[in-house]
């Protein structure tokens, strides 16, 4: 998710005082400490908290880990357990290790960074996704649901990609949308019109790929100029153009990532002129959902520009 959501976390939450985040930081010390058996010497805020808040703490031998916590009414980081540990054992792709994972407290490895990507750090972006897309199914969806920012992200598994795009991402979400008062009604019909067409505008893609499916700059770890890794995944099996488009929406990554990703799979004629446009407007409806405001009107804009 763009950073908006990482800072609506920290807006929502409600005030608590010196003592009550005392208290809470020792106990969960005590918590990670009895979870991995290690005692925990020492425990600090990381930026982030997309759900819950998240820490480096400190083990006795000197290494990190890293502890996610969701304290709110139905925590499911059970769930980001279970795609971190998918993408640990069924890809090359370098995420987290989990160490621990239970709907409320998640613990994983902690991965060196220090945000600054070198020249070659594109480069390096682009063989890792081009290779976690070589995993494919026969099937477009997943074994079950998954996230995206805190949302479910339904996953029946489908042969007919541009339906399950049509029915399960755009009107999905902007059903949820309209539920929760953050898109109007007209527009909610203009995405229904569109998703009838989607046979129109979507061609038969490539075989079902695995995607990591959020990437934007907050979730791509870089260390000393190079490549560090990949967090907080939101994944399924997809058109794989989904991916390449979520990365230009916010500006993740530039020219020189697609032209290294083409040298590995040809991107096909009218994905920059027209699907590109076309597959952000799920996560567009995605931010509608939680934020409202100029995604909505970027949504509308993005229909016009798709003649609807």
């Amino acid at each position: 998710m763009s950073a908006d959501y990482w800072n609506a976390a920290s807006i929502n939450a409600p005030p608590i005082s010196t003592r009550e985040k005392r208290l809470f930081m020792t106990t969960l010390i005590d918590r990670i400490s009895h979870v991995l058996d290690q005692e925990i010497t020492g425990l600090r805020s990381l930026s982030g908290g997309c759900v819950g808040e998240v820490y480096a703490a400190q083990q006795q031998d000197g290494t990190q880990v890293v502890a996610k916590v969701d304290a709110g009414k139905n925590p499911r980081l059970s769930i980001e357990a279970q795609m971190l540990t998918y993408l640990g054992t069924h890809t090359s792709l370098t995420v987290p290790r989990v160490l621990h994972g239970e709907d409320s407290l998640l613990i994983m490895t902690f991965l060196e960074n220090d945000g600054r990507p070198g020249k070659d750090a594109e480069i390096e972006a682009a063989d890792a996704l081009a290779k976690l897309h070589d995993i494919t199914a026969e099937s477009y969806g997943f074994t079950n649901d998954t996230l995206i920012g805190g949302l479910t992200l339904p996953n029946p598994q489908s042969s007919n990609w541009p339906e399950f795009f049509a029915d399960h991402r755009l009107r999905d979400m902007a059903r949820r949308s309209l539920e929760a008062g953050q898109l109007d009604a007209h527009t909610f019909d203009r995405i229904d019109a569109l998703a009838s067409d989607i046979h129109d505008l979507i061609e038969v893609p490539r075989p079902p790929s695995l995607i990591h499916g959020d990437v934007w700059s907050g979730n791509v770890l870089f260390h000393q100029g190079h490549l560090a890794g990949f967090i907080d995944p939101a994944i399924y099996f997809a058109d794989p153009e989904i991916e390449l488009a979520f990365i230009s929406l916010f500006h993740t990554f530039g020219d020189r990532f697609y032209a290294r990703y083409q040298e590995h799979h040809p991107i096909s004629p009218g994905f920059f002129e027209l699907r590109k446009d076309l597959y952000n407007l799920f996560p567009l409806l995605v931010h509608a959902r939680l934020f409202g405001g100029s995604y909505v009107r970027s949504i509308q804009t993005t229909l016009r520009q798709l003649g609807y």
